[in-house]
């Protein structure tokens, strides 16, 4: 079951969680961490074990009922073993979109193609990375309209 990180976003494990997300810039931690604050329409989610925190969703809802994923992190040590499936399952059971869209670099894409989104490239970042559009029709809709 995914709880409410929001209210915990300055704890050591959220930060570093955060940090794996938005590399390779992690400098930006503070900034993502102030933008959840102060955004209303900015969620993020966690799974807890009795070690803690092992994986994190920040995401918005957009129009046309999509489910933006802004940020999906799971600790090193627990990747691979369908955590980070697992928060994108409950947050779709959860916020029931029509769609889910994200953004991936080239060494999470295979995580989304493997989950089942339809993958598209938009080109290289100003780091020099390939970038890719993610969609994922979900029950709850058609999809979205481009």
């Amino acid at each position: 079951m995914l709880i409410d990180l929001k209210k915990r976003l300055r704890e050591e494990e959220i930060r570093e969680l955060l940090a794996w997300s938005v590399f390779p810039d992690p400098g930006r931690v503070d900034e993502v961490i102030e933008r959840y604050e102060q955004s209303p329409d900015w969620s993020i989610s966690g799974l807890e074990d009795d070690e803690g925190i092992v994986g994190l969703i920040g995401y918005r809802l957009r129009p046309r009922g999509e489910l933006e994923v802004l940020h999906l992190a799971v600790i090193p040590e627990a990747r691979g073993v369908g955590f980070g499936r697992l928060l994108l399952l409950e947050t779709i059971e959860r916020e029931r979109p029509a769609a889910v869209v994200a953004e991936a670099d080239e060494h999470t894409v295979e995580f989304f193609r493997h989950v089942g989104f339809v993958v598209e490239s938009l080109g290289a970042s100003p780091y020099g990375e390939e970038r890719f559009r993610c969609v994922f029709a979900t029950d709850y809709g058609g999809g979205p309209e481009d």
